[in-house]
């Protein structure tokens, strides 16, 4: 029934305008913003919307995945902005923050809502 749809994903946030800034200026993501919610156009033909939730709790685990070919690079340039990688007690993490013992090269990092995003090496 479902095999035909085009499906989307969407997050809750807390403070809109906050959200906008980050995706749209820090991580330079082309954002549109209509009845009070964000889409984020991701390359490949689906957005992911983003809407405010006054009560808003962070997930407690990775919303949002972005495929780089360089994680190195990605880091660096995303600390430029002003973003602050994660660190996870047991998690093999280099002084960047990029996880390096063992399965794919990922580093963690947050939203002004608190929810967890990464950068991952394809």
């Amino acid at each position: 029934m479902l095999e035909h749809s085009k499906a989307f994903s969407g997050f809750s946030v807390d403070d809109i305008p906050k959200a906008k800034e980050f995706y749209g200026q820090t991580l330079g993501l082309r954002v549109s913003e209509q009845n009070g919610m964000l889409e984020l156009h991701i390359e490949g033909d689906r957005d992911t919307l983003v809407y405010p939730k006054p009560d808003h709790t962070p997930a407690t685990y990775t919303i949002l995945n972005f495929p780089v070919d360089d994680i190195d690079a990605a880091v660096d340039e995303l600390t430029r902005r002003g973003v602050r990688f994660e660190r996870y007690p047991g998690a093999d993490q280099d002084d960047k923050g990029i996880h390096r013992g063992g399965g794919p090269l990922i580093a963690w990092f947050k939203d002004p809502a608190g929810n967890i995003l990464s950068v991952i090496q394809t």
